[in-house]
């Protein structure tokens, strides 16, 4: 298994937390979900961005 296969998560969650509302935080997620996994990515990520606090 490739390693940016073992990393990609974690990179994702760290790229979720950037931001300083939610709106910022959705939006940073969906753009590293979508660099990462492609359009299922970028919904992972905006979730994930939303509930990062």
């Amino acid at each position: 298994m490739p390693r940016f296969a073992l990393l990609a998560p974690a990179l994702a969650l760290m790229l979720a937390a950037c931001g300083s509302n939610d709106t910022e935080r959705a939006a940073t997620g969906a753009l590293g979900g979508a660099v990462i996994a492609g359009p299922p990515g970028a919904l992972v990520g905006g979730a994930a961005g939303t509930l990062v606090d």
